[in-house]
């Protein structure tokens, strides 16, 4: 490996941090959704949920004014999600973590992308394939992450799964970020919540740490399995993940390495090496339920 690659692979992940289960898209009685704060709240933190964003369409939260939080309760975090065409006639759908001020729908959508990104925003193109995003609209924008998975629209159409997007976004910027979520709406016609979250890696449970380590790619996204470590050494990864059947090193284009057998053998620990020559890498673990969990790209984008 060259010099200039070796300084470039700057693992991301570190094995001194605790996780913290969260979700970054969700909608309550302040939009579209069928439960308030308070319930979303009372849910999650049954299924052990440390933290969750207010994604309301087009109501920029104010969460750390709105709730005083009380010991074991789920940390609240500001957000909003936008939607509507831009200057080329493409319409998006974009959540946007962080504290933002004077957004409003009557401002239109390509003025409130630009002042959510001017605030300092974590910009995620939310269910592109849901949406009908062409990859070209997908790297339009410059957009920090996708949504790889997205529970309800999964529920809704099997239009959840955004994995080719992600890597067409990764092919222009290797350091893209992949989330999964709910879009939780948690009514009659979109009743599904906690099939889809992230576990960031943080210190404590602040407001800061959280938006540091998602905006650092420190976290993973699963619909099922956990990884337990992840660690990168020169070109070789090693984990430590519940009980899975697949483990796979997932590169570009073509590239893949993989481990596991159909005969249903599990297995907690697996190492990869990396080839030097890729770009970028990740993992994807699967159960024998089909659940799955990607980490980021394993090195810091450059």
């Amino acid at each position: 490996m060259n010099d200039k690659t070796t300084c470039l692979r700057v693992p991301r992940y570190d094995g001194n941090q605790q996780w913290f289960k969260g979700n970054t898209h969700i909608h309550s009685t302040a939009s579209d959704g069928g439960w308030t704060f308070d319930q979303l709240e009372q849910a999650y933190a049954s299924a052990g949920y440390h933290f969750l964003f207010r994604t309301d369409h087009w109501v920029a939260s104010q969460a750390q004014r709105a709730c005083a939080p009380t010991k074991g309760s789920l940390l609240w975090l500001d957000g909003v999600e936008l939607d509507g065409f831009d200057e080329m006639g493409s319409y998006y759908h974009v959540v946007c973590l962080g504290t933002f001020e004077g957004i409003e729908r009557a401002m239109g959508f390509p003025k409130a992308l630009a002042a959510v990104r001017e605030q300092g925003g974590i910009l995620i193109l939310a269910h592109p394939f849901w949406t009908g995003n062409t990859f070209d609209e997908a790297n339009r924008w410059a957009f920090d992450g996708v949504e790889l998975y997205n529970h309800v629209c999964q529920w809704l159409n099997g239009k959840g799964d955004a994995r080719p997007y992600w890597h067409a976004m990764l092919t222009d910027a290797p350091g893209t970020l992949g989330i999964a979520s709910d879009d939780a709406h948690t009514t009659a016609s979109h009743p599904g919540w906690n099939g889809g979250w992230v576990r960031v890696q943080a210190d404590v449970l602040t407001p800061e740490a959280i938006m540091d380590s998602l905006r650092a790619g420190r976290f993973y996204s699963s619909t099922g399995p956990e990884f337990y470590t992840i660690s990168v050494s020169d070109a070789v990864v090693t984990a430590s993940t519940s009980p899975v059947q697949f483990a796979r090193l997932v590169g570009p284009k073509s590239g893949g390495r993989r481990l596991g057998s159909f005969e249903k053998v599990s297995m907690d620990t697996f190492t990869f090496e990396i080839p030097e020559d890729w770009p970028y890498a990740y993992l994807e673990i699967e159960d024998d339920c089909g659940g799955r969990a990607w980490t980021n790209t394993l090195w810091l984008a450059p």
